[in-house]
């Protein structure tokens, strides 16, 4: 199919309609008439022979044949909008609109905080920090990077570890004095101890609890009549002494530091949890994310490559 550059054009409204969520947010961010934008998606659509969207009175979403294409441009409307910047400036610019899926916990207790220098240094840069318990779909819902805890799913995203935190099991003084200390992992299956359990996002049901030490791996299921989805729920009981928890290292130093939480089994301690950041692009990434990915970097004490400045290998990914 020979290039057209009025293309370009229909591109550009496909982008701003996955972005906004409508045709009509699309139009008033591009300055066009809703009926403008339904053609403009019309002469694009009869361009390359397929069907991008399906539309209802209430929603708009990409259909298989429109998500796949948008995954392909995306990136190249990055690339031209990075060399349009760095040709204009002299330099690659953080600038434009960033969207970020955060992990709620990680969002709460170690980004929030520390996030108005970042701000700060990008005044060019519209930040947007959406805060899910799941990761969704990152091209449909226009995503330009995600920070998720656990092993991504199999996919076409790229993935990037930025670290591993322990996973402790802890109580609190006042819980040990009325229920005394367990001695291992199996005590906790005794009847004698209340366990907090902790619901996993993408499953629904608690998580199972795991206790590493080198290559020894013991599973046990935890006795206890209180579930929760919140971490900051689950330091909150456990502080108050309503029962064990498994809880991540990373979040709870002060906790842990102060005594108001102590670990039970430190010689079953090897059990870790990761954290990522996954973007959808094998494509060099634009200069807003890897700015933003050197940020948690930053936050993380992390030292992981900074790869991601890289163009990744078709092994780097998910999938």
């Amino acid at each position: 199919m020979p290039f057209d550059e009025r293309m370009l054009n229909g591109m550009g409204v496909l982008t701003a309609i996955v972005d906004c969520g409508s045709f009509a947010a699309a139009g008033a961010t591009l300055d066009m008439s809703q009926s403008g934008v339904s053609r403009s998606v019309a002469r694009l659509e009869a361009r390359l022979g397929i069907r991008l969207f399906d539309r209802t009175t209430r929603s708009v979403t990409l259909t298989d044949e429109g998500r796949r294409f948008y995954e392909q441009i995306v990136p190249l409307l990055g690339g031209l909008e990075e060399a349009a910047a760095s040709a204009a400036q002299g330099a690659t610019a953080v600038r434009g609109r960033l969207r970020v899926n955060m992990d709620p916990f990680f969002s709460r207790l170690v980004l929030g905080p520390r996030l108005g220098g970042f701000v700060d240094k990008h005044p060019d840069l519209q930040l947007e920090l959406i805060t899910r318990d799941q990761l969704g779909d990152m091209v449909a819902d226009g995503f330009d990077l995600a920070i998720r805890f656990g092993e991504p799913p199999v996919s076409t995203l790229i993935a990037r570890k930025l670290l591993d935190t322990r996973i402790l099991t802890v109580a609190s003084p006042s819980y040990l004095k009325k229920h005394g200390h367990p001695v291992n992992p199996a005590d906790l299956e005794s009847g004698r101890h209340v366990c907090i359990k902790f619901r996993d996002p993408a499953t629904g049901y608690p998580f199972n609890w795991e206790f590493h030490r080198g290559r020894k791996r013991v599973e046990i299921a935890p006795q206890g009549r209180l579930t929760v989805n919140d971490v900051g729920t689950l330091h909150s009981t456990c502080v108050a002494g309503q029962g064990i928890a498994q809880i991540l290292e990373l979040g709870a130093e002060s906790l842990l530091g102060s005594g108001k939480l102590l670990e039970l089994f430190p010689d079953w301690g090897d059990e870790v949890y990761p954290l990522y950041a996954l973007y959808p692009s094998r494509h060099h990434p634009p200069a807003k994310v890897r700015a933003f990915f050197e940020f948690v970097l930053s936050l993380t004490g992390s030292a992981a490559s900074s790869a991601i400045r890289e163009a990744p290998s078709a092994a780097s990914g998910t999938g």
